[in-house]
């Protein structure tokens, strides 16, 4: 596939799965769940798979090692259809691969390898500029990379912005204790900001969603669209500020993923020119649809896309 309409920069990994499990197997040393699985990771995948397999022509920039674990997700991003480049793959690296466990609840906690590619991002492995074919850049993975600090997401986003590109970009947790001032500048150029509620009052030191987006928004964000689960998200644009319910009735099994789905809900519907309002909804929807299977992706194997 040739020219992409959306590029996602970020994490792509392996995850694997294990559903419902407490802390009981570590008296026990053997404990039955009732789902083990392997499934491919990372939150610019997970975006760039969602957004590849509802008909957009993707490219994602990431890295991976010359393993069997980077073999697996180099097929899955070619059956999917998006552009990876041959440079993603480095055989010096080893491909990041994430333990999920999952309660009865749907929450996680994780296992992980920080040797592994989940980590190892660097500037310098993203093709710049970015292909003329592409209308949103998207960087999925704030504070997960190490080398990729406030200097280095400046100038990604500048230049994306030079091209006359849509800056999107979504987050984790901080993790080397950040505050709104050392990250302003890289997030001045971010026309569509999506953090979920904890990362942004954590990253802004605020009590509340809406005080987060204000203090996100004095940055010079765009759009900062903060996604808050069951409560749907909060919206806040240069004109107003709202909130969008959450889809109703929906059974969480595994909000692995929820995030990353909501994203690429929103950023497919802004490549259809809808409102800041319709991409929300369009976000919430997608999450919706995650939440109820047991990985980041596995919602569309079951699930039909009305209007897609």
């Amino acid at each position: 596939m040739q020219n992409p309409e959306i590029l996602i920069i970020g994490a792509a990994i392996i995850d694997i799965l294990a559903r419902p499990v407490n802390t009981k197997v570590f008296d026990t040393g053997s404990y039955p769940v009732e789902d083990i699985h392997m499934t491919t990771g990372g939150d610019a995948l997970n975006e760039a798979t969602i957004l590849a397999k509802t008909g957009h022509k993707v490219q994602l920039e990431t890295v991976i090692g010359e393993d069997e674990a980077g073999k697996f997700i180099l097929n899955h991003c070619r059956e999917c259809g998006m552009v990876i480049r041959n440079e993603s793959v480095r055989n010096e690296q080893i491909t990041g691969m994430n333990v999920v466990l999952v309660d009865e609840n749907g929450s996680r906690s994780f296992l992980t390898n920080p040797y592994g590619t989940l980590r190892s991002l660097r500037k310098e492995y993203i093709r710049m500029p970015f292909p003329d074919s592409v209308k949103i850049v998207c960087f999925a993975s704030i504070f997960v990379f190490p080398e990729i600090g406030p200097v280095e997401l400046k100038d990604i986003f500048r230049i994306a912005k030079r091209q006359g590109k849509i800056v999107c970009a979504d987050m984790t947790k901080r993790k080397k204790e950040e505050t709104i001032k050392d990250m302003a500048d890289a997030f001045s150029y971010i026309d569509y900001l999506f953090p979920n509620d904890e990362e942004a009052m954590l990253l802004t030191k605020t009590r509340n969603v809406e005080e987060a987006a204000e203090q996100i928004k004095h940055t010079g964000v765009g759009n900062v669209i903060i996604k808050c689960g069951k409560r749907g998200c909060y919206v806040r644009t240069d004109e107003d500020k709202y909130w969008i319910t959450a889809v109703e009735d929906v059974e969480c099994i595994d909000t692995t993923g929820a995030g990353d789905s909501f994203a690429a809900g929103f950023m497919s519907a802004l490549l259809a020119g809808r409102s800041v309002i319709e991409c929300a909804k369009e976000g919430n929807r997608y999450g919706a649809k995650a939440v109820q299977y047991v990985g980041a992706t596995e919602w569309l194997r079951h699930e039909i896309l009305d209007g897609k």
